[in-house]
């Protein structure tokens, strides 16, 4: 086995070299959306550089074991081969998996919204489960999460939710969660005990500070102004800084009210405009592709991508990569990865 292929040690180490000194000038954090992506770059590089080494050295270290075993061998050093080993070929596949993130903006922060579909209640209570599983995933695994819009349920859930989670690689992680998840129970709202089904849109796009240029006019955008909301209803700030921005030409709405500027939150709303705008760009383009290759895509609430099974069975199956657990509970505490793992897998298959 040899390490190293398409990984470019010396053009990550240069670039390690490139950040550590612009964190040393000092105009960095003048800005302090660029500042923050700089470091969450430099941060992930140096992870990505110091596992690399650590596994050089790793099969270095097995290579001179088994060397040791052809030239005397003993019962108990193998035991120590095999299980080391185990533990290699383990860290290889996690290491392969963090290297298929070499998309363009995977390195990027996530804008991950939640729109319950119909049903009321069922469906906003869906949403808020979700919104549940994806911030427990995200502490687990380092990211940090901020709230920018949130609008509660009439009676329970949420009607929608937009979160920014941040941290390197939160777009290549989390573009696998794109599309419709459904849910199958008894509803806790149903007297008569009846099962329910429930769907919940999940859209995910990359957070962008400068790296794109989106010509946006004046003309074409509606702003409006509103108090702030949090969960429960209760008001976050006592002036109307919420923002809501709409886009006229393709009906694009974006919200924030994470900030108690009403600047800043004007300033997060653009990006987030920007960052769709471009993401519909993409599908468009995408879609040229499809017509000419002759493909046809599925869109609405029947093409769903995963479905969470609480009754009459326990279950929760990716329809993508045919990736399932019955340990249904475990998945709705944040424990993802797999489902994660596999789709960027498929990616490549």
């Amino acid at each position: 086995m040899t390490l190293g292929g398409h990984f470019d040690l010396e053009n990550k180490e240069a670039r390690i070299q490139e950040t550590d000194e612009m964190m040393l000038d000092p105009n960095f954090w003048n800005d302090q959306n660029a500042a923050q992506t700089i470091i969450s770059e430099s941060k992930g590089l140096k992870e990505v550089v110091n596992e690399f080494k650590r596994l050089v050295d790793d099969q270095e270290n097995l290579e001179m074991t088994l060397e040791l075993l052809k030239e005397e061998p003993d019962e108990s050093l193998q035991e120590e081969l095999d299980s080391e080993l185990a533990e290699f070929e383990k860290g290889i596949a996690e290491y392969e998996l963090q290297m298929l993130l070499s998309g363009p903006y995977d390195a990027n922060n996530a804008i991950l919204e939640l729109h319950p579909g119909a049903g009321g209640t069922e469906s906003q209570d869906w949403g808020q489960m979700l919104l549940r599983m994806y911030t427990r995933w995200a502490e687990k695994n380092g990211f940090k999460v901020q709230t920018l819009d949130y609008l509660p349920g009439d009676e329970a859930g949420i009607k929608s939710v937009t979160l920014s989670i941040q941290g390197h690689n939160a777009y290549g992680y989390l573009k696998a969660e794109k599309g419709v998840h459904r849910l199958v129970r008894i509803s806790p709202f149903d007297s008569a005990g009846r099962r329910h089904t429930s769907f919940v849109s999940c859209d995910v796009i990359p957070e962008f500070n400068n790296e794109i240029e989106i010509d946006v006019r004046s003309e074409d955008l509606k702003v409006d102004t509103y108090r702030a909301t949090g969960a429960g209803g209760q008001h976050i700030n006592t002036t109307d800084s919420a923002i809501r921005i709409t886009h006229i030409p393709t009906g694009v709405v974006v919200t924030c009210q994470a900030e108690r500027s009403q600047i800043k939150n004007r300033e997060k709303a653009m990006n987030m405009l920007k960052a769709k705008l471009y993401q519909l760009k993409v599908e468009e383009q995408q879609a040229e592709v499809d017509e000419i290759r002759g493909e046809q895509k599925e869109i609405g609430w029947s093409s769903q991508i995963r479905s969470y099974v609480f009754h009459p069975y326990s279950m929760v199956k990716d329809h993508r990569t045919n990736a399932e657990t019955g340990n249904v509970q475990s998945v709705m505490d944040g424990d993802i990865s797999m489902f994660i793992n596999a789709y960027l897998r498929s990616l490549i298959d």
